[in-house]
């Protein structure tokens, strides 16, 4: 009979399939890399969300494991070199998330707009400061969109549907172009110049290097905010922290950070910044979604070879 280690907090639902299924599974989160690396020769499959880091000394000490499963859509946790060098299946759950990392991505936004957290803050103080939060309205902007796989697609739904003017840098929309009439295909110098708002929903790049620095800043809408839902390095934190400070832009909200958790950062405590801690795929329903879809996944491949969503 296999069996499978679930490492990071989800679902029953998954614990579920898999007994359903005739696999055995272990429950066993919070585990340091060198507990992990003690246990994981035991395990054929391996589940983790974000929190684990699979990392080669781990895959490399995994003598039986044939399978790492990711529930969720990221795979910057794993090594996937060290994987494939080692005969191990990635998979990952491509969708289980889109409309709830989107919908955070919609949140931030409007939280950005309308200083909802400041505002917050000072009314439960009894400050009324009516007059200090004034804020912009989404229709009408324009909302720049960098990767547009199935976040940046519902995004651009949910931002049409408000009046949005939505334009998107990504090496794959032109060969889907037909099917987006009301987006803008632009470069990517262009979506930083023009935006008032920049989304990102996109992968790290290849030299791992950040895609907005200072430079970049400094040609941005002084009126313009960033939103990031997708990967922390993707923009230099210092130098953000400096746009911000020097009211270069004129904020942003991020969900990522270039080092998670992020228990020390140098954006801590900078204006004009909403931060949340890698939340943005954790609603109740999206935890469902991908337990189960994971889970289903493995199982098919356990018990019939099959396959599916492979990284």
């Amino acid at each position: 009979m296999p069996k499978v280690l679930i490492s990071d907090a989800l679902s029953n639902l998954a614990n579920e399939v898999f007994n359903n299924n005739n696999i055995e599974v272990d429950t066993i989160t919070d585990l340091k890399p060198s507990e992990l690396k003690e246990i994981i020769h035991e395990y054929d499959g391996l589940v983790v969300r974000s929190a684990t880091k699979a990392t080669d000394e781990i895959i490399s000490s995994a003598k039986n494991l044939k399978i790492i499963g990711r529930a969720g859509a990221g795979v910057d946790n794993i090594d996937l070199v060290s994987a494939k060098k080692n005969n191990i299946i990635v998979m990952n759950t491509p969708g289980g998330n889109t409309n709830a990392t989107a919908e955070h991505s919609l949140s931030l936004l409007m939280s950005l707009y309308r200083s909802i957290p400041d505002a917050n803050l000072g009314t439960h103080k009894g400050l009324w400061e009516k007059k200090k939060f004034k804020g912009y309205e989404l229709r009408g902007k324009n909302l720049g969109i960098i990767g547009f796989g199935n976040v940046g697609e519902r995004f651009a739904e949910m931002a049409i549907s408000l009046g949005m003017k939505v334009s998107v840098y990504s090496k794959s929309l032109a060969s889907r172009k037909d099917h987006y009439p009301n987006i803008n295909d632009i470069s990517l110098s262009e979506l930083i110049s023009h935006s008032d708002i920049i989304s990102f929903h996109c992968k790290s790049p290849k030299d791992g290097k950040p895609i907005i620095s200072i430079k970049e800043l400094k040609i941005m809408k002084s009126n313009s905010v960033i939103i990031n839902t997708a990967r922390g390095n993707l923009i230099n934190e210092k130098d953000l922290k400096e746009a911000l400070e020097k009211d270069i832009i004129r904020g942003a909200a991020l969900d990522v950070f270039s080092e998670e958790p992020a228990k020390d950062n140098i954006l801590f405590g900078t204006k004009n910044l909403i931060l949340t801690p890698h939340i943005a795929a954790s609603t109740i329903e999206a935890q469902l979604v991908v337990a189960e879809q994971i889970a289903l996944q493995m199982s098919n491949y356990f018990n019939n070879n099959e396959i599916i969503n492979s990284v």
